[in-house]
């Protein structure tokens, strides 16, 4: 059913969307199917404009999560805790921004869309066991230099609290910004040099279907090496937000404190198998003011060929 509009808090959204109210989180197996099926006709024809809309669940009951949240623990090396760290709350909301791209009213196709970002704050610790609300939705249509770039935005409240907030930036190609929407974030690549590493990570060919069993996420392009190359890879890749979340994995819990910023910027896609070569060292701003911040680096291990980079900064 459709509730009355709702004022939504991210800055800069519209001052009122249409609030959605659906029974359930949807699950991400149909959700593909939907978007592929519906990418087809999808094509660049002016400019975009988003629909004013979000998706939400109410009581989202995590209680029976625990099965779930050890595997993810177990995977990308989270200790076990009863907290759920961002990249689990990622999981949780990600069926619902899906389920916003896959409108028939949503402008751009699924299929092809480039993971370019991510910006998530947990704000507030969320626990096993306690009752969420979810919600989604897309906004901040831009220009690129080869289309558009669109938010997709993703809360989860405890309560009436705010406890987590994810902006996750999607590029779609040769589509065009409304008129007035100035480029963001186009600037050229900076050289770059491969830090001194921490850690190396040595992926299997099952990285993908192992991430894939606890995100939902079973793209064929991270799954199978068919699927891969029929999208142009010349192998299965692993998901960006698997790379992401075990490296704020490795910051850990105790540094990153109970409530934190998370960021990562995606550039070339991590082939599977594969050598990743990781550094997470202090931020300099961190350094200077005797707070704590850290940066971390991914690339190709023996190159110089950057795979990801973000941050981790407790609030």
């Amino acid at each position: 059913m459709t509730a009355p509009k709702t004022e939504l808090t991210v800055p800069g959204a519209p001052a009122s969307f249409d609030v959605t109210e659906l029974a359930q989180l949807p699950k991400l197996g149909g959700l593909f199917a939907m978007g592929l099926a519906g990418s087809a006709g999808k094509r660049p024809k002016g400019a975009v404009r988003l629909p004013e809309v979000a998706y939400q669940v109410a009581d989202v009951d995590t209680t029976g999560e625990a099965e779930h949240l050890a595997a993810y623990q177990r995977l990308l090396g989270e200790p076990s805790s009863e907290v759920l760290p961002a990249g689990f709350l990622h999981v949780l909301a990600f069926p619902l921004a899906t389920a916003v791209m896959v409108r028939g009213d949503f402008p751009l196709p699924l299929l092809g869309m480039v993971h370019l970002k991510n910006t998530a704050r947990v704000l507030r610790p969320v626990r096993l066991g306690e009752a969420l609300t979810v919600r989604a939705w897309a906004q901040g249509a831009r220009a690129h230099r080869r289309g558009v770039q669109v938010d997709l935005i993703a809360e989860v409240l405890v309560g009436r609290e705010l406890a987590y907030q994810g902006v996750s930036t999607y590029l779609a190609k040769g589509f065009t910004a409304p008129d007035g929407a100035a480029p963001d974030g186009d600037a050229p690549r900076e050289e770059w040099t491969a830090p001194l590493p921490t850690a190396r990570w040595k992926l299997g060919s099952g990285t993908g279907r192992a991430y894939g069993a606890v995100s939902g996420d079973q793209n064929p392009i991270h799954t199978s090496s068919l699927g891969a190359k029929a999208f142009g890879f010349p192998r299965a890749i692993a998901h960006g937000m698997y790379t992401a979340a075990r490296a704020l994995a490795e910051v850990g819990p105790v540094r990153r404190g109970d409530t934190y910023e998370w960021t990562v910027e995606f550039f070339k896609p991590v082939l599977l198998p594969g050598t990743v070569d990781v550094a997470i060292r202090y931020a300099a701003e961190a350094v200077s003011t005797g707070t704590q911040g850290f940066v971390y680096e991914g690339w190709r291990s023996g190159k110089d060929s950057r795979h990801f980079r973000g941050t981790v900064t407790p609030l």
